[in-house]
């Protein structure tokens, strides 16, 4: 990194009056009774890009869009820039604080540093399963072909990107703006009740998605016998309780998602999606655990029980896979932590890791409630947590 560490003597830079300020204005779009609802490509997300104009404008930076519609406030320095954010998207009813709490430390680590703020698009994947679409894009990793996938109205990706000014076919175009940036560094709220105060992250764990389709008949509720039945969601109820009961004690699953067809109350499914989510400090694991699911989809007896002799269809496909990443080192060292914990969640700051410095801090979350409306976060533990990178980047 080339710079000595700089403690800011005798009081705290950045406050959390200031970040409280900041959400409060970023509060009010996409939430209600349920949550917060800011999916990427939307009028909410739209509006949410107001608010980052505003901001930027408050603190005499430029906004500039790239190629993935990733936003950018730019400041009036000599490149290449330290580049410092999150997110503005966010699950459905989700929280205040993902990604928007790094957003807002962002601007206002730009009151005292030359730093690019950054707010990625499509962080959360929610509405297209793209998770970290716009760092994925800026990286030169992101597969081309998710332009075609459909939300649950049957949007075409591509063609939510164009309804709002991105031009979907510039996204090859994306990587050249990486240049820009000396290093990235991103404050989080954390996603555990684990930390007293803040910490660095040493890297992130291995991630796998799988997508899991199964095939069975339509018929009626009522009338239909178990043994003449090919029960699609039975089918599916029973690989997710076998997906969860093989997964090692180093991992965590989770069925993520679900889609089922026809979903009425009177009918038997007849297709059911579902995705299934696996994470592990050992990518080792992850395959092990794979090994030990295609076997248990092999046995006709296990993927059927209950159903009739109708054919029914199961079929396992990859939807995304990452190996985890360590964060680096010298940054670590810098932000005070040099071993630093894994951190089991995706984040934008993990996939600009594999192309330069990177490095990321979070700040304590007191239930540890995450992708809710019941999240929280500390802000005067972010304020500090801010101010160290802070230190770090001027």
């Amino acid at each position: 990194m080339g710079a000595v560490r700089r403690r800011v003597a005798g009081h705290r830079v950045i406050t959390a009056e200031d970040l409280a300020r900041r959400l409060a204005d970023l509060e009010p779009v996409g939430r209600d009774e349920r949550g917060t609802t800011r999916l990427a490509w939307t009028p909410e997300d739209e509006a949410a890009g107001e608010w980052f104009a505003g901001h930027a404008e408050e603190v005499g930076l430029q906004v500039q869009i790239d190629p993935a519609g990733n936003r950018w406030a730019v400041p009036d320095a000599p490149l290449p820039w330290w580049g410092v954010g999150s997110h503005l998207d966010s699950v459905r009813c989700g929280g205040r604080y993902d990604g928007a709490l790094g957003v807002c430390a962002g601007f206002a680590l730009a009151e005292h540093a030359p730093v690019a703020v950054i707010a990625f698009a499509d962080e959360e994947g929610a509405r297209f399963n793209t998770p970290t679409f716009g760092s994925r894009a800026l990286t030169g990793a992101l597969d081309p072909t998710v332009l075609e996938r459909r939300d649950d109205d049957g949007v075409r990706l591509a063609d939510a990107m164009t309804a709002v000014g991105v031009d979907p076919g510039g996204i090859a175009r994306a990587p050249q703006w990486l240049r820009r940036l000396r290093g990235f560094l991103e404050l989080h709220v954390d996603q555990t009740p684990d930390l007293r105060r803040f910490a660095v992250a040493r890297g992130l764990a291995a991630r796998v998605r799988m997508q899991a389709d199964l095939v069975g008949r339509a018929d009626h509720a009522g009338t239909t016998r178990r043994h003449e039945r090919s029960d699609a969601l039975l089918a599916a109820a029973r690989l997710i309780v076998a997906a969860d009961e093989l997964a090692g004690d180093d991992m965590v699953m989770t069925a993520s998602r679900i889609i089922v067809e026809p979903n009425a109350l009177t009918t038997v499914a007849s297709h059911v999606r579902v995705w299934l989510d696996a994470r592990s400090e050992r990518p080792s694991a992850l395959d092990e655990w794979l090994g030990r699911l295609d076997e248990w989809l092999g046995r006709p007896d296990e993927s059927r029980a209950g159903l009739a002799d109708a054919p029914l269809r199961a079929e396992l496909t990859l939807a995304s896979r990452s190996d985890g990443v360590t964060f680096d080192p010298e940054l670590r060292a810098a932000l005070g932590d040099s071993e630093g914990i894994v951190c089991f969640a995706g984040h934008d700051a993990g996939i600009l890791a594999e192309r330069m410095p990177a490095a990321m801090v979070l700040t304590r979350n007191p239930t540890g409630i995450s992708h809710s409306p019941d999240e929280t976060a500390d802000l005067e533990d972010a304020a500090a947590a801010a101010t160290a990178i802070l230190e770090v980047v001027r």
